[in-house]
């Protein structure tokens, strides 16, 4: 899967999602992507060979948005990697950090950094991407500004890292998804992906989830999304430990589908290993 790929993600270059791109493939040809759906369509027009989309942050929560494609997609999940979040402040060379004004940044960095905002006094702009603020400074040539982003984005823009690290909260992690046409052989150390739904009746979830308990099989997350066109209602999205081709987790799978009105497996893939995020 890793060697010389192209993988497209969602940002302009020097985001945080083209740092996991590498992070997980290595050296890779990168295709960056306006919009989350522009890589689910750039991997099912097989413009590339991977993408990799974001599905949550340990402080912000659930990307809504991948959730929500997966359900019109036939691409399946076929790995997932973990990148801790660093936010840099970032300009040029010639701006110094009591000169700062005003700051760009996508809404989440901005309010992961409120601290640190609130300290130096500065002003908060809203951006659609962070690199892409860094990317504004340099072609604006923006005075008394500075943006919040990666020290690979000050990397890639050729600008110079004012303060590193300035988040409130150090344990801040985004989880990735690597999205192709197959999802990934049994490791023994894997993770499994489904949606489903179920009948709008009292028991009716519990039901499906028990089908899981008494099989021993722990549980890792569960999102609630709602159903378009039937209000009040919802599907289900599960991440489960181990692989769909266990004979444990294929009985399973065919006790919810007997509990359920949809079941979609979205792919199984090797769990990213733990390790790896405590030693960031």
């Amino acid at each position: 899967m890793r060697k010389g790929r192209r993988v497209a993600f969602q940002g302009e270059e020097g985001a945080y999602s083209e740092e996991a791109v590498y992070q997980f493939f290595g050296d890779s040809v990168v295709v960056p992507c306006k919009s989350l759906s522009d890589v689910f369509r750039a991997v099912e027009e097989r413009r590339v060979d991977w993408g990799l989309v974001p599905v949550e942050n340990s402080l912000g929560g659930s990307i809504v948005r991948t959730y929500d494609l997966f359900l019109d997609s036939t691409l399946k999940i076929g790995g997932e990697t973990i990148l801790k979040v660093v936010h840099c402040l970032i300009s040029d060379a010639q701006t110094d950090l009591h000169a700062v004004k005003t700051v760009y940044s996508h809404p989440q960095a901005l309010a992961q950094c409120r601290a640190f905002l609130e300290q130096f006094k500065l002003e908060s702009m809203a951006t659609y991407d962070t690199a892409g603020s860094v990317k504004m400074l340099k072609d604006k040539k923006l005075t008394a500004s500075a943006a919040i982003a990666s020290e690979h984005a000050a990397h890639v823009y050729g600008m110079t890292i004012l303060a590193k690290g300035i988040q409130t909260n150090p344990n801040n992690f985004t989880r990735f998804f690597i999205i192709g046409e197959t999802d990934a052989a049994p490791t023994g150390d894997d993770k499994t992906s489904l949606v489903f739904s179920t009948k709008h009746e009292p028991g009716a979830l519990v039901n499906a989830l028990k089908q899981f308990a008494t099989r021993t099989i722990n549980l890792t997350k569960i999102e609630s999304r709602p159903i378009i066109n039937r209000p009040w209602e919802y599907n289900f999205y599960l991440d489960l430990e181990g692989h769909r081709e266990d004979p444990n987790i294929q009985e399973a799978l065919q006790a919810l589908r007997e509990h359920s009105t949809f079941v979609k497996i979205l792919g199984s893939y090797p769990r990213a290993k733990e390790y790896a995020v405590r030693n960031q």
